[in-house]
Formats: structure tokens, sequence, C-alpha cells
């Protein structure tokens, strides 16, 4: 089986800005156009995530396993510790299950393209900081001309079910092609 180079798009903002929910709707509408997604996440917030405690995965780590990998009924369950691992490792990891898109939700930094959440007109330093932006997505009314005004990139309200869509649309164009660009 060949393996096809997946496309590789994030969805980027401050916390509770929506990025999961827009990320999750994405999901959705690609998996209902056939279309095989990973994620990868950034937990942000300082500390490790959570793990179930009581499972034997969770015990291997703890008795100093590095990894551990728990599959039944379909499912693998992978759980890491003792180390960081890079956006690029994390990639590298994902693209064995030979996705068409790997949706990276957070990373601001790096440089693939992105959809930009901006909650209110104090998130606007994220677009002086934040490179490879493709759309943003606004929370109130009062940033849409701003926004317009100053990037040429589609721009769409919180509520606006298109900028899914959108998202959609670019991806599925850019599926199985040889280069990066969106």
């Amino acid at each position: 089986m060949a393996l096809v180079k997946p496309v590789i798009f994030q969805v980027v903002g401050y916390q509770n800005s929506g990025k999961t929910t827009l990320t999750f709707k994405l999901i959705e509408v690609l998996k209902k156009n056939g279309l095989k997604t990973v994620t990868i996440k950034h937990h942000g917030h300082g500390a490790k995530p959570d793990v179930v405690d009581q499972k034997d995965s969770t015990k291997h780590l703890s008795a100093g396993a590095a990894a551990s990998i728990v599959e039944g009924g379909g499912r693998l369950v992978l759980q890491a510790d003792d180390r960081e691992y890079c956006l690029e490792e994390q990639i590298e990891l994902m693209k064995f299950f030979q996705p068409d898109v790997i949706l990276i939700e957070g990373y601001k930094q790096k440089s693939y393209p992105k959809l930009l959440l901006l909650r209110d007109k104090n998130d606007f330093d994220l677009l002086n900081t934040v490179n490879n932006i493709t759309a943003v997505v606004y929370w109130k009314e009062d940033m849409k001309d701003g926004l317009i005004a100053k990037w040429k990139v589609p721009s769409f309200h919180i509520s606006d079910e298109s900028a899914i869509n959108w998202a959609f649309q670019i991806l599925e164009k850019t599926i199985h092609k040889t280069d990066d660009k969106i």
C-alpha cells in the first residue's frame, strides 16, 4: 500500500476561543465526505494531559515503561511519558495511520497553514505573531471591518457555518497533491 502525503492544517487561537468546537465540526465534515483525519492537540496549560490512573497502560508507565499501547476491538491507545515530543515527531507518528488530513489544534508558532480564531480585539496581536494564516474566525461583529481592511484572507463570524465549509473545500482540493501549499 502506497503512503500518501497528508495535508496538514492548524486551528489556532487563545484559550477558550472555540478551537476544539471548530476542530470537532471540521472532523465531522471530513469524515462525512470520506476523508480520513487524525488530530494532534497541544495541551498548552503547562501540565500533563490527564490519563486514567487505574488502567494497565498507566500502571506500565508508572513502573518505568517509556510508552505503552493497548489495543482491542479496533481501538489503539498509546501513552508515552518521561519525554516531550516535538510537533514534527507527533506528525511522523500520525502518518502511520495513513490519513488524508492531519488537523493540529494549537502550536500557534508552527508554519503550517492555519485558521485563526479571535475572541475580541485584544486577540488582534495574533495577526502579527502567527504566520501562514489562511482564514480568520472572529467572535464580535465590530471586528469584521478591521479584519477585512487589513488582512486579505477570508474572515468568518463564529456563528457562520461557512467557515467549516470553506476549510473543508480548501483541504479537499489539496488532498494528495505533492506540494504543501493551501
